[in-house]
């Protein structure tokens, strides 16, 4: 999405006109999530995707005529029946709907565009809300929207006070990792809210062989990577070449030096007990909202009374995760770094870590379903 927003701001500040289309919903199995953004710009050539095939086709192409009529926002929905999903060669069968949104000349959104730039950037988190289906009995129609700062500033509407309100409630809670979210107001208003922050950083405490796994998974997953480790020779760019910042330093020193914000994900993984233990306080003090110690429940035990004994407040000693990781009985470095990074995803994500397999019921609704249409070509 970056790219979208700073092709936005190259094309808005030559004073061109362009469409951002948006996903706002999903539902069933689906090429993209929401958030997923197209920016058609006033020569017809876009940035960014939809998910590809005959759906962005027809946004892309409704986008064009939207920007040709000066026209106003649209909320439109696609089903993704069998003809269309084999057109693309998919097998979905979901439902998406976008919000196409034009935006003409140098508006408000400008300098939103700019702002969302700069969060990306670690200037602050921001989030924009924008109305997608309108109300008779408020003053908000399409395409309205609201932009949300960290410090609770606002400027725009979305229709009425409670409104506003509910929105600035929810995105202090999406700021924290980027996330956004599809709202049914009470008055039967619509809007879809995107919050905007720097890429999630992982902050690993130790640079032994568990670490060295751990920061190879880290960086594919986007994560910015800080490594520290007082020891030189387990903190160096030849033993971590994936980090952008290393310092060889005890995490206690390390972690006051470090960008670490709510986005920060930290990881205690280092070399004894007395380490884990000064390493845990110093990272239960940042603003990271995500802190796992790795280690065994007996080590947990004895670090945690120690805990209790610090300044730190039981609220945030329970937001710490330890054993970190999710149960998938892994014993090498590898598996055990695939575990607690699966951990870190589901944090981010707002997964819950269960499988997604299918239940009895439904494989035994198609087993009914096969016997069925097996009977009828009989």
């Amino acid at each position: 999405m970056k790219e979208v927003f700073e092709e936005a701001i190259s094309r808005l500040n030559k004073g061109e006109d362009v469409v951002v289309a948006t996903v706002v919903r999903t539902k069933g199995s689906t090429p993209q999530k929401p958030g997923a953004k197209l920016l058609v710009r006033q020569d017809g050539s876009g940035a960014g995707t939809l998910g590809g095939g005959c759906v962005e086709g027809d946004i892309w192409f409704a986008a064009k005529q939207l920007m040709e009529s000066k026209g106003e926002a649209e909320y439109r929905e696609y089903e993704l029946n069998e003809d269309l999903a084999a057109d693309d060669g998919l097998v979905c069968g979901g439902t998406m709907f976008f919000l196409i949104d034009p935006v003409y000349g140098r508006t408000e959104y400008l300098p939103y565009a700019k702002e969302i730039d700069a969060a990306y950037n670690g200037h602050g988190a921001v989030a924009l809300a924008t109305v997608v289906r309108s109300a008779p009995s408020t003053s908000s129609k399409i395409g309205n929207k609201l932009f949300i700062r960290e410090d609770g500033s606002i400027e725009g509407d979305l229709g009425t006070e409670a409104i506003n309100a509910d929105a600035v409630s929810r995105a202090s809670t999406l700021m924290i990792h980027g996330q956004n979210e599809y709202v049914i107001d009470n008055s039967g208003a619509e809007y879809f809210i995107e919050a905007y922050t720097t890429p999630p950083q992982l902050v690993i405490c130790g640079g032994g062989h568990v670490s060295r796994a751990i920061a190879s998974l880290a960086k594919p997953l986007e994560f910015r990577l800080f490594i520290t480790d007082d020891r030189v020779e387990f903190a160096n760019a030849e033993r971590f070449p994936e980090a952008d910042i290393i310092i060889p330093e005890k995490p206690e020193d390390a972690l006051p030096k470090l960008p670490i914000n709510k986005n920060t994900f930290i990881v205690v993984a280092t070399r004894g007990h007395r380490y884990d233990n000064s390493a845990l306080l110093a990272a239960a003090k940042t603003d990271a909202r995500y802190v796992g110690l790795m280690g065994s429940k007996r080590k947990t035990i004895l670090i945690y009374e120690d805990l209790m004994r610090s300044e730190l407040t039981m609220d945030r000693i329970r937001e710490i995760r330890s054993p970190i990781g999710l149960d998938i009985k892994a014993r090498t470095p590898e598996e055990i770094a695939i575990s607690i990074m699966s951990e870190v995803l589901m944090y981010r994500l707002g997964g819950s870590g269960a499988p997604m397999k299918l239940d009895d019921k439904q494989i035994d609704r198609i087993s009914k379903k096969i016997s069925r249409d097996s009977v009828k070509v009989l």
